[in-house]
């Protein structure tokens, strides 16, 4: 229940009495989303974690804030579809582009477009909120595809993680939507 209202404008309003419909799955409602606690955060590269938020099997999308506490490296890859991204903390970039993310900084990744993501030394942690479309698509150094990461794949990835520290693996399936 939310916080009980004492003198907001809107103090008397009452809520819906039902507000979903008989098909509608309940909200992702994640206190912290950027915690500290380490366990949350799974390995995706050597550098770089990923914490998973919210997870559409179905769509092949997923949000997530990838965090590096240090130098940080995604492999270069490639999206056939678009990405979302706001900087919490932190900087990173593309070695591909003339930009660098910091705090509170908006980034939209056109379908089509192949990168190499670094997270630079800096007295905060990156972390960043990812909204991600479809696959990556795993590049070599002359940008000829090498592989894939998929939803599926990242699933399969948390899944483990969170076995192997104690969560569980059904905690992430209780992020599907």
């Amino acid at each position: 229940m939310i916080t009980k209202a004492s003198h907001e404008f809107w103090r008397d309003i009452t809520p819906i009495a039902n507000p979903f419909k008989p098909d509608a799955k309940p909200e992702v409602y994640i206190p912290d989303a950027a915690s500290d606690d380490p366990r949350l955060y799974v390995p995706f590269t050597d550098t770089v974690s990923s914490r998973p938020l919210w997870i559409s099997p179905s769509a092949n999308k997923w949000c997530d804030i990838l965090t590096a506490t240090s130098a940080g490296l995604v492999n270069r890859h490639y999206h056939p579809h678009e990405v979302f991204a706001y900087t919490i903390s932190g900087k990173w970039g593309y070695l591909e582009h003339d930009w660098t993310a910091t705090r509170g900084d908006f980034v939209y990744e056109s379908p089509g477009e192949g990168h190499t993501l670094v997270a630079f030394e800096h007295e905060e942690p990156m972390r960043v909120f990812f909204i991600v479309s479809g696959p990556l698509i795993w590049l070599d150094e002359n940008g000829e595809t090498t592989g894939y990461f998929d939803v599926h794949s990242y699933i399969e990835m948390c899944r483990n993680h969170y076995e192997k520290v104690g969560l569980g693996a059904a905690a992430v399936d209780k992020l599907f939507r």
